[in-house]
């Protein structure tokens, strides 16, 4: 329904602008203006009762003077006067309203009021849509619509531009006129009162001419509506971002390690990535990219080719491209050959492929053809350097013509300034993206790569990693729960052996240790748990030991126990005289020798909620400074690409001979710790430290837990700490068919792919044709991913997992996508051939729509096949209407879910 409403903002056939004015300089005079200017073609209505007329346009005294109901209302009226306004427009029956009125949250509490009224009044006006307020406005180039306070309209392209920033709007739309850079849609948001980044990522996602998106980012507040729609959008197109503000004084008040490794701006790196985001780290890049995804914004593989007509600027190319893990892309013998017959003896003979200083036009021309056709390049970068015989004009029209006969990215670097200025200009009018400098060329290259890389990984399928646990939900939550119900309402850090319990109830293996209150319980410890041991100061207010200079290490005797025990309670009395020295915690000594020392840990966001880390650890970890972020859930992919993104992960693997860790208990680890904080939302930081891996094992040796009891769980809002919803398991069922059959009913997970291509196999041709509506030979990975990795905010797919000669299988599967305000849900369902006829579609469809129910979607539609007479017999059971209009061939069918049973 966002979408619906929408579109009356962002195509409308009618505009009022309330406040519209003749006052020189007043938003009110230069809205009107622009939109008249910009060529608008549908009806204008300036509202003002202090005019008759404005700009040759009737005025009208108010909005219920209008005569007709307005498309859309675009408010430019003082602060104090908006919420009455906006309930004005409400009544005429105005749903689509942009508020370019500033005074609000951005300027203190009585504006914050301001806003707030402003939201409350629109909910009373069921499908009311706000842009603002404090925002520029939009512009739709392809409509000629131009509400916005920028009087430039820049061409109309393929790119969609989301800034939270106003004053960044006008150079923007100056730098995109002057590089003919076009945009599908322009968008000002300001203060969010009601419309989102993640609003508007959907509805351009249905967009007709957007092909990508570039955002710019202060700041996020629904993060998981904004990764949904950002997930659902970069399946397909990319998006790029760049986000302001990346330092922040935060981490200085962290009390983990973990704490001050992760920052405001590494959450949302994480964040970004995840969503298939490509963040832009210059507003340079972000401009680039915006002209790079205007001429080519599918992904692209990263085998670049580079033409130069000098060395020095295609090392210059080389360097840049292998610095961001790029590829030279490597020439055939095909290739290498024609270019021996077309270029001077004296060429590379490699790519870079030199073609000599004194290159004409047509040389350039002959060799951009055959380094296009090799199959082995995925893009080619034209580089030229002016030299005596250079004809920068002459060699532009041979790249606009290479271009023009593919479908593979061409960029141009021409470098210099008045003998190349004509040179750009053709490339620039002629769509081919031109940069000054070849780094420069190669980051917006690597750009679009990046989106390529992030989107396979995304769709990487993960190995089915069981979990098993010692004790069930509650118990493993049971310390934590005791600690948030004595201290609901304040930070409570746990203690190491608290912290190390919680770690041992998700399955983890750590080094055992108990508390000693006296030298002698320090040394009855000690005796019992064998020799060497580690003694560790105890007490709630300190959080890292080492500071305080509390660790004793490698104790081999009572005697040795007891003077550590004096030793540790003395330096803490020195360092620090007003903490509680409660004892000292022992654990036996865990020798290191072969092992390496990590850290693993999370801490809450408040924008994103729990961010995971691990890296290098030990007391060096914050001053080293290698380790890597993720957003919880994690699967197998996800942690084991964290693992091999790490700088130390050769040592990990195995270096020079030395043995390396288990790596594939490391992955179980972030899985449990992944577990860990989805199920418990009180934890606002975690790490240990260090955690030690050796090639037989993995060991918590110290751990540290920070509790807020704010976040104590709701029931009715189980997950609603994380920024993507985890794996659905209320919804997995063990049940038996009516022939006795058992059957598992749960959701899908990207681990079932292999079990989805089985069960497509399984199925005959005719079902296929009736499932899918088109025939396929065989299903790819591409397709596999649409299906079995899935945004479990937006849809579900139910699958009936059998056990066939002892091996797992998917006998069928339903599914169901909602429309991003789950409103009305889209339904398919698929059983297997031999499964067909045992009431498998009966039991998942019932499934769906009690889920579909509980999302509180309105309505589900569906199509199958006119001929396939069982699933409509089995819709009309469950009271679908019926809709035989649409095609000889297809039924479509819909059920309202408002008064179902």
């Amino acid at each position: 329904m966002t979408s619906k409403h929408l579109k009356k903002i962002f195509s409308p056939k009618s505009i009022a602008v309330i406040g519209a004015s003749e006052r020189p300089e007043s938003v009110g005079r230069l809205s009107l203006k622009n939109l008249i200017d910009g060529g608008f073609g549908g009806r204008i209505y300036p509202v003002n009762r202090n005019y008759e007329s404005i700009q040759q346009l009737a005025c009208f005294a108010s909005v219920a003077a209008l005569p007709e109901v307005a498309d859309l209302a675009i408010i430019c009226t003082p602060a104090a006067t908006v919420p009455d306004v906006v309930k004005q427009c409400g009544q005429a029956g105005i749903r689509g309203i942009i508020i370019q009125s500033a005074g609000f949250c951005e300027v203190g509490a009585e504006g914050a009021r301001l806003q707030d009224e402003i939201v409350a009044v629109a909910k009373t006006f069921p499908g009311t849509k706000i842009i603002g307020p404090n925002c520029v406005g939009i512009i739709s180039p392809h409509r000629h619509l131009n509400a916005s306070l920028a009087s430039e309209m820049p061409p109309a392209g393929n790119v969609a531009f989301i800034s939270q920033s106003g004053a960044l709007c006008t150079p923007i739309l100056e730098w995109a006129i002057n590089q003919n850079v076009g945009f599908s849609q322009f968008v000002s948001i300001g203060n969010m009162a009601d419309v989102t980044i993640a609003d508007l990522i959907d509805y351009f996602a249905e967009d007709p001419w957007t092909e990508s998106i570039v955002l710019y980012v202060e700041s996020l507040t629904e993060a998981r509506a904004f990764l949904s729609a950002a997930r659902a959008f970069t399946q397909s197109k990319p998006i790029i971002a760049f986000k302001s503000g990346r330092f922040d004084a935060s981490a200085a008040a962290a009390a983990s390690h973990t704490g001050a490794m992760v920052g405001v701006d590494s959450a949302y790196e994480a964040a970004f990535a995840r969503a298939g985001i490509v963040r832009a780290n210059e507003l340079d890049d972000l401009f680039d990219s915006a002209e790079f995804l205007a001429r080519h914004p599918k992904p692209c593989g990263d085998r670049l080719a580079i033409v130069t007509n000098a060395g020095g600027p295609g090392v210059m190319a080389t360097d840049a491209l292998l610095q961001r893990n790029g590829k030279l892309a490597p020439l055939s013998d095909a290739t290498i050959a024609a270019l021996d017959a077309q270029l001077p003896a004296a060429w590379s003979r490699c790519n870079p492929v030199d073609v000599i200083g004194d290159a004409s036009d047509q040389r350039y021309a002959s060799a951009l053809q055959t380094v296009i056709r090799d199959r082995n390049v995925d893009a080619v970068l034209v580089l030229l350097a002016p030299q005596a015989t250079t004809d920068p004009s002459g060699v532009a029209d041979a790249v606009i013509a290479a271009a023009r006969s593919t479908t593979k990215p061409v960029l141009a670097s021409w470098m210099g300034c008045t003998r190349v200025a004509e040179g750009i200009r053709r490339l620039t009018q002629a769509g081919v993206p031109v940069y000054e400098t070849p780094e420069k060329c190669v980051r917006v290259f690597m750009q679009l790569v990046r989106y390529g890389r992030n989107r396979e990984m995304l769709c990487e399928t993960p190995l089915e990693v069981p979990l098993t646990f010692p004790v069930d939900e509650a118990e493993r939550r049971k310390c934590v729960v005791d600690a948030v119900d004595a201290r609901p309402d304040e930070r409570t850090p746990l203690s190491e052996y608290e912290s190390k319990l919680v770690l041992k109830n998700y399955g983890f293996r750590v080094a055992e240790t108990e508390i000693a209150r006296s030298q002698e319980e320090a040394v009855a410890i000690a005796d019992r748990l064998g020799y060497p041991v580690v003694l560790k100061v105890y007490s709630p207010q300190i959080m890292h030991k080492t500071d305080v200079d509390g660790v004793e290490l490698n104790l081999t005797s009572g005697d040795r126990v007891r003077e550590a025990y004096q030793e540790i309670g003395r330096r803490v009395a020195q360092h620090r005289s007003d903490f509680d020295f409660g004892g000292v915690t022992v654990q036996p000594m865990v020798v290191a020798s072969l092992s390496r020392e990590l850290i693993l840990g999370a801490k809450r966001d408040p924008v994103f909620g729990p961010v995971l880390l691990v890296g290098a650890g030990g007391i060096t970890a914050e001053l080293v400074q290698d380790y890597a972020m993720e957003l919880p859930p994690l699967n197998e992919r996800l942690a084991r690409r964290m693992l091999e993104s790490l700088q130390s992960w050769p040592l990990l693997k195995g270096y020079r001979g030395r043995r390396g860790v288990n790596v594939d208990l490391l992955v179980e680890c972030l899985l449990r710790m992944s577990k860990l904080i989805v199920e418990c939302p009180e934890i606002a930081e975690i790490d240990i430290n260090p955690l030690l891996a050796s090639d037989r094992d993995v060991i918590a040796l110290d751990s540290r837990i920070i509790l807020d009891g704010k976040m104590r769980r709701k029931s009715s809002s189980r997950f609603a700490h994380l920024a993507i919803r985890p794996y659905p398991e209320e919804f997995i069922r063990n049940i038996e068919l009516r022939d006795g059959t058992p059957v598992v009913l749960r959701p899908i997970k990207p681990e079932d792919e292999p079990m989805w291509h089985r069960l497509i196999e399984s199925c005959s041709a005719e079902t296929i044709q009736q499932r899918f509506r088109y025939m396929f030979r065989t299903a790819t990975h591409t397709m596999a991913s649409r299906f079995c990795f899935i945004d479990y905010d937006r849809e579900l797919a139910i699958v009936v997992e059998v056990i066939e000669d002892g091996v797992k299988q998917i006998a069928g599967v339903a599914r169901f996508v909602a429309d991003a305000d789950h409103y009305e849900a889209e339904f398919a369902i698929l059983v297997a051939d031999r499964w067909q006829g045992r009431g498998l579609g009966s039991l998942m469809t019932d499934k769906c729509l009690t889920i579909c129910k509980r999302w509180n979607i309105q309505s589900v539609v569906a199509e199958t096949a006119a001929s396939n007479h069982r699933m409509i017999q089995m819709f009309q059971r469950r009271g679908f209407e019926i809709d035989r209009s649409k095609s000889f061939d297809t039924v479509m069918v819909k059920k309202s879910l408002l008064d179902a049973d």
